[in-house]
């Protein structure tokens, strides 16, 4: 089951509450929490719309931005072992684990530039 939705660049992730009978959504990767429900899929699709439309038009009348600013690094705590592992691993390729780790994660989310 995908429970994921998108509009205008914008990802959902989904969820029903078998106790209130609803779908309910939050839209990920956004400053705010922002969140909108609905009893049908198809409603939960038009309330997802009109939820992050109007959070766009709040955003642009407060004069900010609705994306979190992600800086492009990432830290991971890792097991000694596996960071030996992955740096033989580049190593093989002739990659730095930064370069091979940016080809794993492209592929991971399909990343097209």
């Amino acid at each position: 089951m995908n429970n994921i939705l998108s509009y205008k660049g914008y990802t959902a992730q989904i969820e029903f509450s078998a106790d209130d009978n609803v779908f309910f959504g939050r839209v990920l990767g956004i400053r705010d929490v922002v969140t909108f429900h609905a009893d049908t899929v198809a409603d939960l699709m038009t309330e997802m719309r009109g939820t992050i439309d109007f959070y766009l038009e709040v955003c642009e009348r407060e004069g900010k931005q609705p994306q979190k600013n992600y800086s492009g690094k990432l830290l991971f705590r890792l097991p000694h072992e596996l960071h030996a592992r992955i740096a033989a691993v580049a190593a093989q390729r002739g990659k730095s684990i930064n370069e091979w780790g940016k080809e794993v994660f492209e592929k991971a989310v399909e990343f097209k530039r």
